[in-house]
């Protein structure tokens, strides 16, 4: 075989696997379940940045996982206790590439530990109901746990 030819095998089999990885990644991210939503660090420009994903929440945390990354792991994880919700719009501009007129942006600050991280999440009606129902429902941070 010429080298040419072991190169090309060498690329289809490195592609196959990557699209397998892919697809298994895309098959259990279905599987296991969780809210569909689009994701950005924030600021950011224009309509740029997104990243289509998948929220699954887990007591305190809930985990951004993007649609196109190979992680096994969330790409954002959110922590509850130090997340707020900074303002709402719709979209705008060229993010209606993207986005329809039913996708509510949420603009959220990080402000626990590492402080200084913004957001803007895109949620369609129901989802924005959850992860609002998700964020409200944290412990007070006046509360403490009483030892009897």
């Amino acid at each position: 075989m010429s080298a040419s030819m072991q190169f090309m095998v060498a690329l289809v089999a490195v592609l196959a696997i990557v699209v397998a990885v892919l697809g298994y990644r895309l098959w259990k991210l279905r599987q296991v379940g969780g809210t569909a939503a689009i994701l950005r660090d924030y600021p950011a420009v224009g309509g740029q940045g997104w990243r289509h994903g998948v929220m699954r929440y887990r007591g305190g945390e809930a985990g951004f996982y993007r649609l196109s990354s190979m992680r096994w792991w969330p790409d954002r994880t959110l922590s509850r206790r130090g997340l707020e919700i900074v303002s709402r719009r719709s979209p705008r501009g060229d993010e209606f590439d993207i986005m329809t007129e039913q996708i509510v942006i949420l603009e959220l600050r990080d402000i626990g530990p590492e402080r200084g991280r913004g957001y803007e999440i895109a949620l369609d009606r129901g989802a924005l109901t959850a992860f609002t129902s998700w964020l409200e429902s944290r412990p007070s941070p006046r509360a403490r746990r009483r030892s009897y």
